[in-house]
């Protein structure tokens, strides 16, 4: 009880039920109200390892028992997932100029690159080895500014497809004349539910792109998609057999 009364300048919980479950934690599943001291805490995170004593559950330091993860904010405190930590995952993008990509839709009517204009692309991928054929990317540019002799600034949407393993999507800022990070918002198959970020390193517009993915929130990835990435150059090439999709340097159902 000691180690629940430490926490109470900073939390507190009121019970509407006796002897609430361990989700009594996290006040927004069984309807309790909570309390926060001061806006400092809006939006912190209070994780607390739980163990039953007598009805109640008490904070913990020494316990095998289930992390849980409540946010505190203005709205109510949320129970959450227990983090995996990062996972990086490295891919190159290589446009072989076989696919009709990209297609630029001149929306603006105008001569020089302006806001409004599309750009619709897709792409073959390969793992940061280049030694597996992983599928395409698949997505929208939407022009947002001409950056007279640098470049321009869209902003994109799109997907990188992995075969069975599933897919990643993001969003965010494509500059064609220096490095940028997207926003993962979400996956699907072994990426469900992942988020975090992705660095996009230009090698040649708009026909080479080296990413270098920041995964959170998922389990460890399968071997198949990981190894020791090339580094990046703009003469990198995929392996042959990678090229030529042989059967050994493609993952499973690759999106061609």
């Amino acid at each position: 009880m000691a180690a629940i009364s430490s926490i109470a300048p900073f939390l507190t919980l009121k019970s509407t039920k006796p002897n609430p479950l361990l989700s009594s934690l996290c006040p927004s599943s069984v309807g309790l109200k909570q309390s926060v001291a001061g806006p400092s805490l809006l939006g912190a995170q209070l994780k607390l390892r739980a163990t039953h004593i007598g009805g109640l559950y008490a904070s913990q330091s020494s316990s095998p028992s289930k992390t849980i993860t409540c946010a505190a904010s203005g709205t109510g405190v949320q129970e959450g997932a227990e983090n995996n930590g990062v996972q990086e995952l490295h891919v190159y993008e290589i446009n072989e100029g076989d696919r009709s990509s990209p297609a630029y839709l001149r929306l603006s009517q105008k001569e020089v690159n302006s806001l409004g204009d599309l750009v619709p692309f897709t792409n073959k991928t390969y793992s940061g080895n280049l030694e597996k054929r992983l599928g395409i990317s698949a997505g929208i540019c939407i022009h947002i500014q001409n950056v007279p002799e640098k470049g321009d600034r869209y902003e994109a949407v799109y997907s990188i497809y992995f075969g069975d393993y599933g897919h990643i999507s993001v969003q965010g800022p494509y500059l064609t004349y220096e490095d940028t990070y997207l926003t993962v918002t979400g996956g699907s198959g072994v990426f469900k539910g992942t988020r975090g970020q992705v660095k996009l390193h230009q090698l040649i517009y708009p026909s080479k792109v080296f990413y270098t993915f920041y995964l959170e929130g998922i389990p460890p990835l399968p071997a198949e998609l990981l190894g020791e990435p090339v580094p990046p150059s703009p003469s990198v090439e995929p392996t042959p057999a990678a090229k030529a999709t042989e059967p050994q340097a493609t993952i499973p159902n690759f999106t061609n």
